[in-house]
């Protein structure tokens, strides 16, 4: 979110101090992130601690005990959310849920070049937490993969609205003057991901514990603001969606990077020295390329056509929309790996 929220900067200390016994001197909104449902914030203590505060909308308790369990697991690149006075990894607040974290100085994989020898150690932790046996308790509330047409045919949708509805907030007359520009190439997205779908349903595939989110902005560098780590330490964050499925609905982002990050063969093959010898299911890295991109466009469809609401975030939605059809961009490099299928 890059607008901040309605919320007073008193009502957000008063909750930090009844729920985690953090007395705040300092709050700082960040504008980040692409997400409407969540906001954060940089939390400075009476002691100088430094943390990291997530309001989110639409909270489910399975983004915390995931990245809790992990942790557990010895898979230190893992940061776990900091518990309330009541031992929980959340709390409630009015129609939010926070979460607050360790906050970590540096950068993330955006803003930032992964050393080679970084880029071996996120190979080697996606490898662990692909590895990762995860108990049956948790194993049952974590969501499965199921290949579901929700975000296909919801393109459908906004492709059938746009060809019928004007729109007057200009914000939303220029993408639908776009997706115009582009319905032959939307269409055919959805309907390749159709077909992989249906090809993926049909095949005996292993399903691992993924992260669903691995692009630069979710790959932090630097140093916790609490425990002496060395500058170079690598953090995986931002478990809010974790999902039981084929390895490559994480594997995808190597070789086919959101931005201009890891998208060449060298940075795909230092990443998969770290993660180790795997055969890839190149149907499956195809479908889930394609998937990503129209999760992505129909997110961004909802915040700019189902609403004249969001400020700044709406020229933002609307660049990012537009820049998966650029030379290089998402779009082309999921048709590149459609072509080894």
């Amino acid at each position: 979110m890059l607008t901040k929220p309605g919320i007073t900067d008193e009502l957000i200390n008063s909750h930090l101090e009844k729920e985690y016994n953090v007395h705040a001197t300092e709050l700082a909104f960040l504008p980040l992130g692409a997400d409407m449902g969540t906001a954060v914030y940089r939390v400075i203590a009476v002691d100088k601690t430094a943390y990291f505060l997530k309001l989110r909308k639409g909270f489910e308790e399975i983004t915390v005990t995931v990245p809790l369990f992990l942790k557990s697991q010895g898979i230190q690149e893992i940061i776990a959310p900091m518990q309330t006075t009541n031992g929980q990894g959340w709390a409630d607040f009015g129609e939010h849920t926070t979460i607050l974290y360790p906050f970590i100085e540096g950068k993330n994989g955006f803003e930032t070049e992964l050393s080679d020898d970084l880029k071996r150690t996120l190979g080697a932790a996606f490898k662990k937490i692909h590895s990762v046996q995860v108990p049956p308790d948790l194993k049952h509330r974590i969501p499965q993969e199921n290949f579901s047409p929700k975000y296909r045919e919801s393109m459908r949708s906004f492709q059938a609205q746009m060809e019928k509805q004007d729109f007057d907030e200009h914000i939303a007359a220029k993408l639908t003057d776009f997706m115009k520009r582009k319905r032959h190439e939307i269409s055919q997205l959805v309907e390749r991901a159709d077909e992989l779908a249906s090809i993926l349903e049909s095949l005996p595939l292993e399903f691992v514990l993924c992260h669903t989110d691995l692009h630069g902005g979710n790959v932090l560098l630097g140093r916790d603001g609490q425990l002496p780590i060395p500058t170079e330490k690598l953090f995986i964050v931002d478990w809010d969606n974790p999902l039981l499925a084929p390895k490559e609905r994480d594997l995808m982002f190597i070789g086919g990077g959101i931005d201009d990050i890891w998208k060449s063969k060298r940075e795909e093959a230092v990443f998969y020295e770290g993660y180790g010898g795997t055969e890839i299911n190149i149907r499956a890295l195809t479908y889930y390329r394609y998937e990503r991109i129209i999760e992505d466009l129909v997110a961004f469809c909802e915040q700019l056509l189902l609403t004249d609401e969001g400020g700044p975030d709406r020229e933002q939605g609307y660049r990012w929309f537009t820049s998966n059809f650029e030379p290089g961009s998402t779009i082309e490099i999921a048709k590149k790996t459609d072509e080894l299928i």
